[in-house]
């Protein structure tokens, strides 16, 4: 079975909106929104896996300088546990620091620790809790990664 990263389409929306209802009942995008994202393209990147002709996974970011900010990442439940959500964020990392933002920013729910976990392997910590910001009443843990930070490390630190 192999799988297969592009950048998303809107001949995607559809199939992206059905995953996103299917892992997100209570919060997820509407239609719309998917929409309005990729008619942006000055600011926003997205992606799609693809395994069998179906959407398996998604990916968008926002770079408004100097901040990028995570808008949406997931993975159908079938494909979990495989590297692609880690190979996801590494992609929008890397897009975040191309286009010379100095933050990754991204918002998740509290009682999601895999996702969490996920963003702490790569760095990135939190900075502040937003009580009942999800449907629910769901708390959200907003997360930064310093980018400077990371080019410091790599020797490619930018003045």
């Amino acid at each position: 079975m192999s799988v297969t990263l592009r950048e998303m389409a809107v001949s995607d929306i559809p199939e992206v909106h059905q995953l996103e209802t299917e892992l997100f009942p209570e919060d997820a995008w509407p239609l719309a929104a998917f929409e309005s994202e990729l008619a942006q393209s000055e600011t926003r990147n997205y992606w799609v896996y693809e395994s069998d002709g179906k959407v398996i996974g998604y990916a968008g970011l926002c770079t408004v300088l100097p901040i990028s900010d995570v808008q949406t990442i997931a993975i159908s439940p079938g494909f979990q546990g495989q590297g692609l959500g880690r190979k996801l964020l590494t992609l929008l990392v890397e897009t975040a620091q191309e286009r010379n933002a100095l933050d990754v920013m991204l918002e998740v729910r509290f009682d999601n620790p895999t996702a969490i976990g996920l963003y702490e392997s790569m760095g990135f910590v939190t900075i502040h809790r937003r009580v009942g910001y999800y449907k629910g009443g769901v708390d959200a843990l907003i997360m930064r990664l310093q980018l400077d930070a990371l080019q410091g490390q790599e020797g490619e630190h930018k003045a």
